[in-house]
């Protein structure tokens, strides 16, 4: 059951928007996220947050300059997704503008796992490191940076994950969500932790007199890289991540983007002049999630790393390509775990037992793809609009998963509760509210899914399972218009500030399948005539149907044209 909903607006701070010079359709917009002032839209770099608000970023300042003053050997060991690409491209990039002498470590998400674990360091002490720096990981890496003091390597953490009861015994840890830390945004994704600590590199090296004879790097150049891995890794954006990514943003459309960003743009036949957040998320994200699901992420961190055109565009070929095989995988998994679906829906397994969905789903098969089950819980969550994790098998008999949430139901909180209720249920496990994973013994699976279930039931209420999607009203007929799809495009849209949507009630005029899967249709509202198309459903609503949409730009063949992005239909 979906429910379409208005958001609560206040007229009186419609009104007060609209007075300060704001589009009118934008300040109602604006006025149902909370923006309370047109001065909540200057995303200038004036704007952000202090270094020195973030605990630990000084102290990281002063020992990673100690590290280039000594000319120590630096080892970034980053993470296997897009945030974890851009916060190592940003490192390596910062720091070798610097001077530093840089090197990078992935772990292959397949063999070694999550994070900076006790065979990581080994693997890093080969290549005899000075100082560890983790980006996006290390924050639950306990023994990982045991082993390193054993082995006398240093180690800086930077990460954004939320933390367990104990902190690992690193040199310093950079993480908003740490205890202690009063940095007012909580919501830095890890390559924003990892650009505040240049920062204040930066500002350390200047009061050393670092710059006396040499120019000072523009960090501003790496702000590309900053807003991909923020919009890709579905943070909330709240007032300092949108000024990372409007930035960023910015930048690109100018043409302002190191070579790899550029061709993945290319391989992807987007025009930089007209990207938006939408693209970083949807278009640039994937395809370098494609390299850490499928093969090895340092694939996608040397194309961000190089400033080489001609390898940077045969690199974001070869993502592209990653990317397809692993839509044909999803695919797969996705049909076999809608035939699971029907089965529960119409009461067929444990022995007829139960004719409902529970309040949350944990699905396995063996032959699932370990880099894709993360996707597969996505989209089923999306569909079902209940908690989901899907496993995969590992080695020495376990299995490993992915999971992703619901608004009221945090999911690492979830699989505390779980492992405290089931000793050695979970062998390791980590996250935050919305996405998280597992490794379980594979002879456990029917307990998680039981005991996963039972947590959803008791957390989750009838309200919060029925899928509600909120709305900014319906849209007026002189707005729809290019010049107003334009408009809202070119806004910082998502995570916790969401993209503009809208309700209305329209007579459906024509309709066609497009690929099989897509459905077309001509679309009217009062004497307004739209096109409109549904991604993924060929579901027939009817002649008169009450639509939640976006207001998009369609190019085709040229020509630019406003189009309505339907999300949900219903019989009117």
């Amino acid at each position: 059951m979906t429910r379409i909903v208005t958001r609560p607006v206040s007229e009186k701070l419609v009104w007060s928007l609209e007075q300060s010079g704001l589009h009118p359709l934008l300040a109602r917009i604006y006025a149902a996220r909370g923006v309370a002032a047109k001065g909540d839209l200057d995303y200038g770099l004036a704007g952000l947050l202090p270094p020195k608000a973030l605990k630990g970023a000084e102290d990281a300042a002063a020992l990673l300059a100690d590290a280039l003053e000594a000319e120590a050997r630096i080892l970034i060991v980053a993470d296997y997704d897009c945030d974890g690409a851009t916060a190592c491209a940003v490192a390596v990039r910062g720091l070798r503008s610097l001077g530093g002498t840089v090197d990078y470590l992935v772990p292959n998400r397949f063999t070694l796992g999550y994070g900076l674990s006790p065979e990581i360091v080994d693997l890093a002490a080969e290549r005899n490191p000075d100082l560890l720096v983790t980006v996006d990981n290390g924050i639950a890496s306990i023994a990982g940076v045991e082993r390193a003091r054993e082995l006398g390597i240093a180690t800086l953490i930077t990460d954004h994950h939320l933390p367990g009861e104990t902190l690992p015994e690193a040199e310093v840890i950079v993480n908003p969500n740490q205890p202690g830390c009063d940095f007012p945004s909580k919501n830095l994704a890890g390559v924003g932790v990892m650009f505040y600590v240049l920062l204040a590199l930066r500002a350390e090296l200047r009061n050393r007199g670092f710059f006396v004879d040499r120019p000072e790097p523009n960090f501003g150049n790496l702000l590309d890289l900053v807003a991909l891995g923020t919009v890709a890794d579905v943070v909330k954006l709240d007032r300092n991540n949108r000024i990372l990514v409007a930035q960023g943003l910015a930048r690109m459309r100018q043409g302002k983007l190191c070579a790899g960003i550029r061709a993945l743009f290319s391989a992807a036949g987007r025009e930089l002049n007209r990207l938006s957040a939408f693209d970083l998320g949807f278009v640039v994200g994937p395809r370098l999630n494609a390299a850490g699901r499928l093969s090895d992420m340092s694939l996608g961190i040397e194309c961000l790393i190089t400033d080489d055109p001609g390898r940077a565009l045969n690199i974001a070929q070869e993502l592209d390509k990653l990317n397809r095989e692993r839509r044909e995988i999803e695919a797969g998994m996705q049909e076999q775990a809608l035939e699971r679906l029907a089965e529960l829906e119409a009461g067929s397994l444990e022995g007829g037992e139960g004719t409902a969905i529970p309040a949350a789903l944990a699905l396995f098969d063996p032959d699932w793809h370990q880099g894709v089950v993360g996707i597969l819980a996505s989209r089923i969550k999306d569909r079902i609009h209940r908690p989901v994790f899907a496993f995969a098998r590992g080695e020495n008999g376990e299995i490993k998963g992915s999971g992703r949430s619901i608004p009221g139901f945090h999911l690492r909180d979830a699989l505390d509760l779980v492992s405290k209720r089931a000793p050695g249920l979970l062998i390791k496990f980590g996250g935050h509210a919305m996405a998280a994973g597992a490794t379980i013994p594979e002879e456990r699976f029917d307990e998680f899914r039981d005991q996963f279930a039972r947590v959803a039931d008791e957390w989750l209420t009838e309200a919060e399972l029925t899928r509600t999607l909120e709305t900014d009203g319906g849209l007026d007929s002189g707005f729809f218009n290019l010049d107003v799809a334009r408009l809202l495009e070119g806004e910082v849209w998502g995570q916790g500030f969401p993209p503009p949507l809208f309700q209305d009630e329209f007579v459906v005029e024509q309709r066609r399948v497009l690929k099989e899967k897509h459905l077309k249709l001509t679309l009217r509202k009062g004497n307004t005539r739209l096109e409109a198309i549904r991604f993924n459903s060929t579901d027939d609503a009817g002649d008169r149907i009450r639509a939640a949409y976006r207001l998009t730009v369609n190019e085709y063949n040229g020509v630019s044209s406003p189009q309505l992005v339907i999300e949900y239909a219903e019989g009117a």
